[in-house]
């Protein structure tokens, strides 16, 4: 019987390839079988030796290729067989990438892993938009969560969360009115700054900005993925467009502050 393989959680980054870790890309090259999520850059298959096997994992609502156990099993029966094995996962492989559950999965079955940290999505693509999740003097924390649990489309408490401080939301575009709603109700300021960024770091990227009170209404036309951040530090994109910085989507971002202000 083979040697047990190992299997590598990568993360593939928020979008844009090239900011895929080197470490990542050095696993992708050696691999001989990739597993990859929907939101894994299919670019980054470019990295992958031609005669290494390609396996599309990914889920999107109410539609998924193969369901978490079958993922878990592939990944367990495949290593099993003395294969190196990359697991592609968006983002980070441990921030609402289930890589947790992989993780315990290939434990429990005594299969050698490790995990490859990816760029969150939460911090990147803020940030390529000139929104600092924390900023001196305006946010000293932040909190990530989720708009879309595994067994409740509106599972999250949003009464535990904290008034202050900035906050991202993550598969919320959804049910952002609805998340409005309990953060006003919450006691977050309606007038609290807030953007709406669809396809972060990728050329079709795109972001409305405003306030609690509107953020629903201009972010409506914008379909999945995209992430909401709430707080002061959206300020600091005005500032950065006023002082001539431009990005992705700029445009219409400024035109919906000059609606603000």
């Amino acid at each position: 019987m083979a040697a047990t393989g190992i299997v590598y959680l990568v993360g593939a980054g928020p979008g844009d390839p090239d900011l895929i870790t080197v470490k990542g890309a050095k696993c992708l090259q050696m691999a001989e079988l990739v597993v990859y999520d929907r939101l894994a850059n299919p670019a980054l298959l470019d990295l992958v030796q031609p005669w290494a096997e390609k396996i599309y994992a990914g889920k999107e609502p109410q539609r998924h290729r193969l369901d978490q156990d079958e993922i878990n099993n592939l990944l367990i029966a495949e290593a099993q067989k003395g294969k190196t094995v990359v697991r592609l996962k968006g983002g980070d492989p441990f921030v609402f990438g289930r890589g947790g559950e992989e993780c315990l999965a290939l434990a429990a079955a005594h299969v050698p892993f490790e995990v490859v940290p990816g760029i969150s999505s939460a911090m990147a693509v803020p940030a390529v938009v000139g929104i600092p999740v924390t900023h001196r003097q305006v946010a000293q924390t932040f909190t990530v969560v989720t708009g879309h649990t595994a067994d409740d489309p509106f599972g999250t408490n949003w009464d535990d969360l904290p008034r202050s401080g900035t906050l991202v939301i993550l598969m919320g575009v959804k049910h952002l009115p609805q998340i409005v709603e309990r953060l006003l109700a919450n006691g977050r300021s309606p007038t609290t700054p807030a953007a709406t960024i669809r396809a972060g770091t990728l050329p079709e990227q795109e972001f409305v900005v405003g306030t609690l009170a509107d953020i629903a209404d201009k972010a409506q036309h914008l379909p999945p993925p995209a992430i909401t951040i709430v707080g002061e530090v959206v300020a600091v994109h005005e500032q950065l467009a006023t002082l001539g910085a431009r990005f992705r989507g700029h445009n219409q971002a400024v035109a919906n502050y000059q609606q603000l202000y």
